[in-house]
């Protein structure tokens, strides 16, 4: 679970997976749910990956990467510190962001000309 410390929340991959092997979407999205709840109270986020000797992008697609569809990326960005992460962990991470980024530009801007071209909701 997450921790509160001085209006952040710290929150231990290790422990809040189980594992250290991060491997599954399911165990990300525990990570997921823990950072969503603090983030829809605008609260600074500390995700820290002590402890944790195997990191995939399934585990951080799930954990990290559908935050970019439910947040604005600056609140995410601002809110959100990883600690403790491998530099190798590091560049899995960046990857992860940056394609999780551009996916969800381009969906936005394809829902956009859908609904631009049909007229109506959102499709």
């Amino acid at each position: 679970m997450g921790i509160l410390t001085e209006e952040r929340v710290k929150i231990n991959v290790f422990e809040t997976a189980g594992e250290n092997c991060c491997v599954a979407a399911c165990d990300g999205q525990k990570v997921y749910d823990i950072i969503t709840a603090a983030l829809c109270e605008n609260k600074k986020i500390e995700l820290s990956f002590a402890e944790v000797n195997e990191l995939t992008p399934a585990f951080l697609n799930s954990a990290i990467g559908q935050l970019y569809g439910c947040f604005p990326a600056e609140q995410i960005e601002s809110n959100l510190l990883f600690t403790d992460i491998s530099e190798e962990d590091e560049i899995i991470l960046k990857r992860v962001i940056e394609r999780v980024k551009t996916y969800f530009e381009h969906a936005y801007t394809c829902r956009k000309a859908l609904k631009d071209v049909l007229g109506g909701e959102d499709a």
